[in-house]
């Protein structure tokens, strides 16, 4: 029995979620520095800069 498809086809869903959610994350992280960007212009400061 031979089980190329299956093994390809386990490997492939691994490949496309993995990298669906890198992609995720760097969009997610983007948006953040946008916010963070947006806070700091408004002059609210991080709370680590305070000690």
């Amino acid at each position: 029995m031979n089980h190329d498809a299956y093994v390809f086809a386990a490997y492939a869903i691994s490949v496309l979620v993995i990298g669906g959610l890198a992609v995720w994350i760097r969009a997610d992280m983007a948006g953040r520095r946008r916010e963070l960007a947006e806070l700091e212009s408004r002059g609210v400061k991080r709370r680590a800069q305070e000690a």
